[in-house]
């Protein structure tokens, strides 16, 4: 299966405040709040929700397409270590201007999160025809629009519809941005609607729509639950629940869910079932999680295959087996 993944790619900021910020609010104040965290801990990271997805894919022994928008400094390291990992980046726009976006991230003692995300070059990423991508390519099979420039999420979904490639529509944290007419123009068809359990509700707030009703719009919707897992429900699709895969410690959230993106589609593509695939997905979370950073871990099949096994049975470490094929 040939996947393209749109959206964002970014440098991340990554700091640590020892402490509880729900500590530092007071009730009746929060129109006035002005505070500053004093963090213990910084580090800097590649990342970007596109990049994540497509690295995590590449792991799997996948070759994604990345597609996005990026500055000139994008190839000073980042584009040399995502082309290392499987990750094709021969079709990124790149800014005459403005530099690779940032994203400045800080996650408290209860693995709550305060962040501010830099566009940068991602603003261009509108100006990227998925025609031109997919010719070159050869065609596309499946087509991820995750989060992104607004304006690029909307062409390129209805790109997508234009040219009847299969697509999902991963929004995230860009239902901030995006009002609910965009929001239902952007998951109009989808094959697949992604969200967390708040972006889910917040998705129905906007666009006035029941879940029956968007279910009406997309084939499969998949919200993640956090540490409840993960549930997929879908037209002609019983309703499946997968729990988090077992860990061994959490250190960051940060980059879960594209952790999860990666396997899931990496899962389907193999032709596994969505429960398979979305174990799969579970796992890899499970390893973004235990590490600093969103492309900092390493997937080793045998080790992969025994934690498989661990979290969901035997059985489903030998349906993966057969597919998975990691970077040498």
């Amino acid at each position: 299966m040939k996947i393209a993944v749109t959206g964002s790619i970014a440098t991340d900021h990554l700091m640590h405040f020892p402490g509880r910020f729900n500590e530092q609010f007071i009730d009746g104040k929060l129109e006035k709040v002005s505070l500053s965290f004093l963090v213990d801990g910084l580090v800097l990271r590649r990342g970007g929700v596109a990049s994540n997805i497509s690295y995590g894919m590449g792991q799997l022994g996948l070759a994604p397409v990345l597609v996005g928008a990026v500055g000139k400094d994008f190839f000073d390291d980042f584009e040399g270590w995502l082309s290392g990992h499987g990750v094709n980046c021969d079709h990124v726009h790149v800014s005459e201007s403005a530099y690779t976006a940032r994203f400045v991230c800080t996650t408290d003692d209860d693995m709550c999160q305060i962040g501010s995300f830099y566009a940068g070059a991602m603003a261009e990423a509108s100006k990227i025809d998925l025609t031109t991508v997919a010719d070159k390519v050869g065609g596309l099979d499946l087509l991820l629009v995750s989060a992104n420039d607004p304006a690029a999420m909307l062409r390129h979904s209805q790109q997508a519809r234009d040219l009847g490639i299969p697509f999902a529509a991963d929004p995230s944290q860009q239902l901030a941005r995006i009002d609910g007419v965009g929001a239902r123009d952007l998951i109009r068809g989808a094959k697949f609607l992604l969200t967390n359990e708040y972006e889910k509700e917040l998705l129905e707030s906007k666009t006035g729509m029941t879940e029956e009703q968007i279910l009406d719009q997309v084939q499969v919707r998949v919200t993640t639950l956090g540490k409840d897992g993960v549930e997929i429900v879908g037209r002609g699709l019983d309703r499946i629940h997968v729990p988090v895969a077992r860990e061994i410690h959490a250190y960051d959230p940060t980059g879960v869910g594209d952790g999860f993106r990666a396997g899931f589609f990496a899962g389907l593509s193999w032709g596994l079932p969505s429960r398979r695939a979305a174990e799969v997905g579970s796992l890899m979370a499970t390893l973004v999680l235990e590490t600093i950073g969103t492309q900092e871990y390493q997937v080793d099949s045998e080790v992969f295959l025994r934690r498989l096994a661990e979290s969901y049975g035997p059985a489903s470490a030998a349906e993966v087996s057969g597919h998975l094929k990691t970077p040498a």
